[in-house]
């Protein structure tokens, strides 16, 4: 697992970005796999090139989109059991980037509207359940660092190379607002969206020392809020809970992590405590509140990423009595879509369904997404694409459209093989989990 970067949870899957000789691949564990990970375990691949960025889908946990060097999207469906071999079909491949893509983004509340932002500095809004782009924007001069949708999905946010903060509403296709330099250092920031609507930023002061902000995208003249840090070097991540507006701050190379508490009164960001540990961290990943244990009053886990190992690291608040504790535990974003795609377009909004901590969280069963397009995999360019030992113009044309008829069939044999290995091995999951 060395060289790894990124890395998702949800509270079924840990996700971590590794290298692959032959592209771009990523390993998912489950999270009851614990101990040593053999070297042959089998990874997600399919890109050609270098994946830069994975995100869990919030409405379905076995669904996972990727985007990567080779300018694609994609969206995998992950099974409950362990894979016996790679897996190497997306459910579907999405092309609209000329040049690498490095962000990818669910939305909190509509079902299948995914965002991603490239290279070529363009985000792209997409319906996974038709494969289609939505709507394209190009308001950004030059690479787009990070994206943050806000509480209910109506607007995003996003930080710049130019060093500009925006406020984007994607179905308008307009930056609403804006705010150059909110923080003077030339190096990458970071931007979320609060529950409230706030802005909070991570950045660098002009003599490089690291730096928070909290903003008002409504009047940005001023900051509610400013706070210097340090003088390290590493871009500092913010991870963000709604339910108790705590946000928790792990840069990379750093040994620590510090964690804020956001407030309406001043000083408006309140330094609450730092967790420290000897060894650096190489990523972080942040689980979403559904997925922590209520039992230990665990109120967030975050996820270390070492050299060659993953670590989970649970924040808990110390209480004496056993019962469930209702002020740790307000109703929290579940697996549900408020929205469908149709409605989000037609401007409606809404925020999360909201579900109750009180009895804990059983992740529901493998839920399969299911692509409405029917040609959306037809038109992914094909991965046997070279004849360079045919010479089509010097074969007669009754053995060309033989040649092709055959290949047709063996891939409609193929598929059929694939689906049908698919139905056993699911089926040897039921049988082993005692479920028929």
């Amino acid at each position: 697992m060395s060289r790894s970067i990124v890395r998702q949870i949800n509270p079924k899957f840990l996700a971590v970005i590794v290298e692959s000789s032959g592209g771009g691949a990523f390993l998912v564990l489950h999270l009851s796999k614990v101990g040593r990970v053999d070297k042959n375990y089998p990874l997600v691949v399919g890109h050609s090139g270098p994946v830069l960025d994975i995100d869990w889908c919030p409405h379905n946990d076995n669904i996972v989109a990727s985007c990567s060097e080779d300018t694609t999207a994609m969206v995998w469906q992950i099974p409950d059991h362990t894979p016996s071999r790679p897996i190497s079909e997306p459910i579907v491949v999405l092309e609209g980037h000329s040049k690498r893509v490095g962000i990818i983004k669910w939305h909190p509340t509509a079902r299948n509207i995914l965002l991603t932002a490239g290279g070529d500095n363009l985000i792209i809004i997409w319906n996974v359940g038709t494969g289609e782009p939505l709507m394209t924007m190009d308001d950004h001069p030059d690479l787009i660092y990070n994206v943050s949708w806000n509480y209910n999905g109506s607007l995003f946010c996003t930080t710049c190379k130019d060093r500009r903060l925006r406020v984007c509403d994607p179905r308008k296709n307009e930056v609403v607002a804006e705010r150059l330099s909110p923080h003077e250092g030339i190096r990458p920031m970071r931007a979320i969206f609060t529950k409230e609507g706030n802005i909070f930023t991570t950045g660098f002061t002009r003599m490089s020392q690291r730096e928070l902000g909290l903003w008002d995208p409504t009047n940005f003249e001023e900051p509610i809020a400013l706070l210097e840090l340090d003088t390290s070097n590493g871009v500092l991540l913010p991870f963000y809970d709604p339910d108790t507006n705590i946000v928790y701050l792990s840069g990379k190379g750093d040994s620590s992590i510090r964690y804020f508490e956001i407030t309406e009164e001043p000083p408006y960001v309140h330094y609450i405590s730092t967790f420290s540990s000897k060894e650096p961290q190489r990523g972080m990943g942040f689980m979403p509140k559904r997925g922590v244990d209520v039992s230990k009053c665990e109120i967030a886990r975050l996820y270390k990423l070492h050299e060659r190992k993953c670590e989970p690291i649970m924040m808990t608040v110390p209480r004496k009595s056993d019962l469930f504790q209702d002020d740790l535990y307000p109703d929290t974003a579940g697996p549900e879509p408020a929205l469908e795609p149709e409605e989000w377009m037609d401007g409606r909004d809404a925020d999360p369904i909201l579900v109750s901590m009180r009895d804990g969280y059983v992740p529901p069963k493998s839920r399969e997404l299911k692509v409405a397009k029917k040609n959306v995999l037809d038109t992914r360019p094909a991965t046997r694409r070279s004849m360079s030992v045919i010479d089509g113009s010097s074969l007669p044309p009754q053995l060309l459209e033989k040649l092709v008829e055959e290949i047709q069939n063996l891939k409609a044999t193929v598929l059929s093989q694939e689906k049908r290995i698919c139905d056993l091995e699911n089926k040897l999951f039921k049988y082993t989990n005692g479920t028929v």
